[in-house]
């Protein structure tokens, strides 16, 4: 029992003492400072030095036109032959016994055309002339449509053997004058976007049958046209002169004309008694002219035939008179300041008209681009009762 105690107080003792010096010994603190870093100290940089002003590079060299291929595209063959003497170039088909299908087939010469042919293709090719040998046998060919080549030469003779043609497009194509010996027979001439700036005396020589002729957007001046450049075609109904340079209306046009087309050319004047004697002219336009009141007589628009009449794009400064059968009136894009229906009215308003027939037939007015504003006045819608659009 004592060696039992004496073992618990001498186990007792030792912890005490290991308490107490546990409390003694100060404890190690960490350091707060980092350690020297190993790494080498940064240099500052130099400043950049400022950039220089920025220079306008050079202009690069212009590139040059575009050169045409001397290598032409190759011949397209058509169908195999369904018909006796049917051109390899072309097509033939029995659904249309009488037509030759040759265009967009890359040619560079008409082929020989077959006798039974009436209605021949030749539109966009590469044609650059026309000669008599490939219509030696084409003389029941009655329309022809050429357009889109590169045509700079009709042979005379070529119409010699197209006694029955009625129809020739010729447009979009390299012509710098009219076609001669055009057969008598023929009824519609389309030569617009060509370079024509020459008709030779007598080019529609006999041409009675004539009824339209285009000759829109060439090079055609007044001295181009003469007194007698027309004076054949009495059966003319549409003349197409528009996009050319002429400065003044053309003369010897055919006074039974339906349709005049004269727009983008520079006329400035039409001479009082112009239209005198033109009793079928129904349709006229003049658009981007340049006109203005001083060239524009004040009755020369009386035309009791004219129903549709454009002056748009001008230099007019007041609205001219018109007859009371016009129906359409395009008059945007001029000067004009004010609209007085009193003095455009063909008829006093103060009378009652009985008979309606007798009521300006003008439906529609065209009046924009121009210093009006509205509201129109109430003397214009009085007078003309038919009006059924006004663009101001």
């Amino acid at each position: 029992m004592k060696a039992g105690a004496g073992l618990l107080s001498a186990v007792a003792l030792f912890l005490l003492v290991g308490a107490v010096l546990s409390q003694n010994v100060p404890r190690v603190k960490k350091p707060t400072k980092r350690p020297p870093s190993s790494r080498k100290p940064s240099v500052p940089r130099p400043a950049r030095p400022p950039r220089p002003p920025l220079t306008p590079s050079p202009p690069r060299p212009a590139l040059p036109e575009p050169i045409e291929p001397t290598d032409l595209p190759p011949v397209i063959f058509g169908s195999s032959d369904m018909f006796e003497h049917c051109p390899k170039v072309c097509t033939c088909t029995r659904t249309y016994p009488n037509v030759l299908f040759c265009e967009n087939h890359n040619l560079r010469v008409v082929p020989v055309i077959p006798e039974r042919t009436h209605y021949l293709y030749l539109q966009n090719n590469f044609i650059s002339e026309l000669t008599a040998e490939p219509f030696a046998n084409a003389t029941e060919v009655r329309w022809i449509n050429l357009a889109n080549n590169r045509i700079h030469r009709i042979d005379k003779q070529v119409f010699e053997h197209l006694p029955s043609l009625l129809y020739l497009y010729a447009q979009r194509n390299q012509l710098k004058e009219v076609p001669a010996g055009m057969p008598t027979s023929l009824e519609q001439l389309r030569l617009a976007k060509n370079r024509i700036t020459n008709i030779p005396s007598g080019a529609f020589s006999k041409m009675g049958n004539l009824t339209l002729l285009d000759l829109y957007h060439n090079q055609l001046s007044d001295s181009d046209l003469g007194k007698n450049t027309f004076k054949d075609l009495h059966g003319l109904m549409q003349l197409n002169l528009a996009h050319n340079v002429l400065k003044k209306m053309p003369i010897g046009v055919p006074k039974g004309i339906i349709q005049l087309f004269l727009d983008k050319n520079r006329i400035d004047g039409i001479p009082k008694d112009y239209f005198n004697g033109f009793s079928h002219l129904a349709f006229l336009r003049l658009n981007y002219n340049q006109l203005s009141d001083k060239g524009v007589p004040k009755t020369v628009f009386n035309i009791s035939s004219l129903l549709d009449l454009q002056l748009a794009h001008n230099q007019l400064s007041s609205v001219p008179m018109f007859n009371s059968h016009l129906e359409h009136l395009h008059l945007n894009h001029n000067t004009i300041e004010s609209i007085n229906g009193t003095l455009l009215c063909p008829y006093s308003m103060e009378v009652e008209l009985e008979d309606h027939s007798l009521l300006p037939r003008l439906r529609y007015l065209r009046l924009d681009g121009n210093h009006v504003s509205p509201p129109i006045p109430m003397d214009v819608i009085m007078c003309f009762r038919h009006l059924q659009s006004i663009v101001i």
